[in-house]
């Protein structure tokens, strides 16, 4: 097998040099879990700003805070870890990708009722029992959540109502900040999370390493044979105004690692935010690129998009047919794309520059004709 291996976690592999393609490195399908026992079984944590580790003789010290740069105090949870546990509820989407990456589906034992599920394995453990669904925030089924004997519920803090509830049956609740990483690797870091309560740390590593030498093959690859730069704008006309992505966001820098120039950059905000749509248009009529995403029932096309607003057919990545859209009701975006920013950024690199992956069919994220 032919591999490129950043040093990350320590006990890993040496450095070896960079010697193939992105293209070629992002078209292996082997199977990195297989080699899980090279790995070293101590986390460390790199990326990730909200999440510290500390081995101690009492066991394993978990500090969880939000690393959302615009939560001013956060308040820090803390545990030790020691055994490892698994029996676990996942409340969001995002929670259950990070299992489904390290193969430990089996031990969610219940989830809240998502509109759109994609895991075959989460599935077929729904069909046969061995997942239940809890119902949805503010509305937990609390004698389903207590029968599935979780040892832990993990929860979000964008998610408001029903936690509390969840909080009288006397099971430990865990919160999950990794989609409030402003980084790629740091929101994608917090599967080592996973790996730690699950006692499988060498699989967590072994995972995260893959991801890591990914994304940043490609992202040097971009940076080193990249003379273009392209300039590229997010979003479209919401409820309130024009929905865009954050200049300090962690898609802002997926476009920036993919080698463009986000129009909105100076924006301040690490997640989303509604400006005005005349301020936006203003700014983004001449950019090259444009992403957008949404749920949609068949196929998002221009035309679609013109049905919307008028004034989008007058923008420059309309007329050139470079937008590039992601169909969250046809893609496991929500569950996997956080895990997978090496595939997020490969598909923006594709549409900015591809010569440099002229062999990669785009996972999430695509130039809709």
């Amino acid at each position: 097998m032919v591999c490129v291996i950043l040093t990350s976690c320590g006990g890993q592999k040496a450095q070896t040099s960079h010697f193939i393609t992105a293209d070629s490195l992002f078209q292996q399908h082997d199977s990195i879990l297989g080699q899980a026992d090279e790995y070293s079984d101590s986390i460390q944590i790199l990326y990730a700003k909200g999440l510290k580790v500390s081995y101690q003789e009492d066991g394993i010290h978990v500090t969880i805070s939000n690393p959302d740069p615009a939560v001013k105090h956060s308040k820090a949870e803390e545990f030790v870890i020691t055994q490892p546990s698994s029996r676990f509820i996942c409340t969001t989407a995002l929670q259950l990708g990070n299992f489904e990456v390290l193969g430990l589906e089996d031990k969610i034992v219940g989830m809240n009722s998502l509109k759109n599920l994609f895991s075959p394995k989460m599935k077929k453990q729904l069909k046969d029992g061995s997942t239940v669904m809890i119902g949805k925030e503010g509305n937990f089924d609390l004698e389903t959540v207590i029968a599935a004997k979780p040892d832990f519920i993990f929860v979000s803090a964008s998610k408001h109502g029903g936690f509390e509830a969840l909080k009288d049956c006397g099971i430990p609740l865990i919160s999950h900040h990794g989609y409030k990483e402003v980084t790629p690797l740091g929101q994608a870091e917090w599967i080592k999370l996973i790996g730690l309560l699950t006692g499988e740390t060498k699989r967590a590593n072994a995972v995260f390493a893959d991801i890591e030498r990914k994304y940043l093959a490609l992202k040097d690859e971009v940076e080193a044979d990249s003379l273009n730069v392209p300039s590229i704008i997010s979003g479209r006309q919401m409820r309130d105004g024009w929905y865009i992505v954050g200049g300090k966001s962690y898609m802002a820098q997926i476009f920036q690692d993919a080698g463009a120039d986000y129009i909105m950059q100076d924006n301040e905000d690490s997640g989303g935010t509604t400006l005005d749509f005349e301020a936006v248009y203003a700014r983004g009529v001449n950019a090259e690129f444009w992403q957008i995403d949404g749920s949609f029932d068949g196929d998002f096309t221009l035309a679609t998009l013109a049905e919307e607003d008028e004034r989008y057919t007058t923008m420059e990545a309309y007329k050139n047919k470079k937008v590039i859209f992601c169909n969250l009701a046809q893609t496991p975006y929500r569950e996997l794309a956080g895990v997978q920013p090496h595939l997020v950024l490969a598909d923006f690199v594709k549409a900015f520059h591809p010569e440099i992956l002229p062999n990669y069919q785009p996972k999430y994220y695509k130039l809709i004709p």
